[in-house]
């Protein structure tokens, strides 16, 4: 009967095929800087589109600007960076009027910013935002 490996070996094997992966992980989970950046949001006013791309009650992620633009039932704009506030994350996926971090799978209402799926405990970030002349700009100066 051929010997088995001791568990030590096997469990150094595993652990050294599993770090590579482990550290793509890490490296995906992380914005540029190790964290949210000042510049990961407008810091500037942005022209997002035209205002009638976005119905009363309904969001709509803009990712190239790290924004969420959400319009009331009411017909009021609210805006929220997309920069996850757990570990510093991207958002790209807006299902409905949720908000999902892609990460460790955070979620937020994009018509609050709230959070309503952790590991994030803290809300989105709200920026300014306006509708001038048909046109959706959100950013500082808005």
């Amino acid at each position: 009967m051929p010997a088995r490996p001791s568990a030590g070996r096997r469990t150094l094997l595993l652990g050294a095929a599993a770090a590579p992966v482990a550290g793509l992980g890490l490296a995906a989970c992380s914005a540029p800087g190790g964290g949210a950046s000042a510049d990961a949001t407008p810091t500037a006013p942005v022209d997002l589109g035209a205002e009638s791309e976005l119905a009363k009650g309904g969001a709509k992620l803009y990712r190239e600007h790290n924004v969420v633009v959400s319009r009331s039932a009411d017909g009021d704009l609210k805006a929220y960076s997309t920069i996850c506030t757990h570990a510093g994350c991207p958002i790209n996926k807006l299902q409905g009027t949720t908000l999902v971090c892609p990460c460790h799978g955070s979620e937020f209402d994009a018509l609050t910013g709230k959070v309503v799926r952790s590991p994030a405990t803290e809300p989105l970030h709200e920026l300014p935002v306006k509708a001038a002349n048909g046109r959706i700009v959100a950013g500082p100066g808005a």
